[in-house]
């Protein structure tokens, strides 16, 4: 069931929301070589503790850790360890919620760890352009196919694909919540979107071909071709006359 929020419960999750924006910024400061992807797991924790919020994804259906750190051909929902250290040339995705008075934000980028090459600087490039692409014109009586239509239609026609096991979702007192949010699809399908209605909108990109495997620890995404993935996340208000983006 999709749920409208009310003014009040709106309030709330522009506060998660921002918490979860400045925890990205948090994070993404102390991205360099030589770091492990579990010293940026406890970082985003203490720094969203210090908020007066707790981790949205820490023991979410087991999940072992507050943030992802999905690191080159981990497409998401890569686990935190002390033995996986950033290296020059690597790209590493960070998703993070944070949970205030009951309500979540979530959102996701994907940074350079030190210099990259070109070919990778712009699928970074193309993916964060990709959920722009996705919500332009967006507002209260589109429908959610609009969005998957312009997200697969402008990741494909840069020379990418898009990643079909996984979909953005409504966000509110759960993490995930009603309606998916797919970057494929046909425009003018799927539910229809309205005034108050809060989505997590999320392209996650391959440079090569689209299909993904996933590893025995039940939650670590990878492509199946070995190449490099980006992602790029926002938690979004649907209003009358378009959106806000409330994790920017």
């Amino acid at each position: 069931m999709i749920k409208i929020k009310s003014q009040e419960e709106i309030e709330l999750m522009r506060i998660a929301c921002r918490i979860t924006r400045d925890t990205l910024k948090v994070v993404e400061n102390s991205i360099k070589v030589g770091v492990s992807t579990k010293e940026l797991d406890e970082i985003a924790y203490k720094y969203i503790i210090s908020q007066g919020a707790t981790p949205s994804f820490k023991n979410y259906c087991g999940f072992p850790a507050s943030i992802c750190a999905s690191i080159n051909d981990t497409v998401v929902h890569g686990i935190p360890n002390k033995n996986i250290i950033l290296k020059e040339g690597d790209i590493i995705s960070i998703d993070v919620g944070a949970k205030y008075k009951g309500y979540n934000g979530d959102a996701a980028r994907t940074f350079p760890v030190g210099k990259i090459d070109s070919k990778t600087k712009r699928l970074i490039k193309i993916t964060e352009q990709s959920f722009f692409e996705g919500i332009k014109g967006l507002k209260s009586g589109a429908y959610v196919g609009d969005i998957s239509h312009r997200v697969q239609t402008f990741v494909e026609k840069n020379g990418y694909s898009v990643v079909r096991e996984l979909v953005g979702h409504g966000v509110g007192k759960d993490l995930h919540e009603d309606p998916n949010v797919p970057n494929f699809g046909r425009a003018g399908s799927g539910p229809r979107l309205t005034a108050n209605m809060i989505i997590a909108i999320e392209p996650m990109v391959n440079m090569g071909e689209r299909n993904v495997i996933f590893l025995p620890d039940g939650w670590t995404c990878k492509t199946r071709d070995g190449m490099p993935s980006a992602h790029y996340e926002n938690t979004v208000l649907i209003t009358e006359e378009g959106v806000e983006i409330l994790t920017l």
